[in-house]
């Protein structure tokens, strides 16, 4: 499976599980989809040369693996509010073996964070609530179109949206924590856990 299209995505900063716990059940009185709930390990990779500087690599490894999925992505632009890149996906069978791929030509874990992640669907937009070692969240992906009145009917106002990636995030709260050296890559040794949800 090969994906590249623009993701358009608003993404908020909740208080906690009452917040995620409150959002479920207005999800379910409007008849949302649940799509599944999953963890995930996400690692942020840093290529050789100029060419990969404005584009991120994440390699992500799902419930384990070995199955995953690599995600390249643009820079990000916003449109009131809306956070808008280009981003291209496949899904890859074997992610350990993928990383070690990616390991040999050159790229390099810079850091590597957690999430846990339970996917809903309402009308033509994708909702998840996801638990990071730094926060919880909800983030909503659809038609640009859509996402400001989705996220207003479920109560979240636009102009409010975390601007970070989850990525950007994960490289600060590491740094705060002393397990990111100065260069933004790994510190040895260092191990990142997340409570389920």
């Amino acid at each position: 499976m090969r994906d590249r299209t623009l993701e358009s995505e608003l993404k908020f900063r909740v208080t906690g599980p009452s917040a995620h716990a409150k959002l479920r059940a207005a999800l379910r009185k409007r008849s949302a989809h649940f799509a599944g709930r999953y963890r995930e390990d996400n690692y942020r990779l840093n290529g050789p040369g100029k060419a990969t500087r404005r584009t991120s690599l994440r390699l992500r490894v799902l419930d384990g693996g070995p199955k995953g999925i690599l995600t390249a992505k643009g820079p990000a632009t916003f449109v009131g509010g809306v956070k808008i890149r280009e981003e291209t996906e496949t899904a890859v069978s074997d992610a350990h073996a993928t990383l070690d791929l990616l390991l040999q030509l050159g790229f390099r874990v810079a850091w590597r964070y957690p999430k846990q992640r339970s996917m809903w669907e309402l009308d033509t937009i994708s909702i998840t609530l996801d638990v990071l070692e730094f926060g919880w969240f909800v983030e909503l992906e659809g038609p640009l179109e859509g996402l400001p009145d989705m996220a207003r009917s479920l109560g979240f106002e636009p102009a409010s949206a975390v601007r970070d990636s989850y990525s950007v995030m994960a490289r600060k709260h590491l740094k705060s924590k002393g397990k990111v050296a100065a260069a933004g890559t790994l510190a040895a040794g260092a191990a990142v856990t997340v409570t389920p949800a």
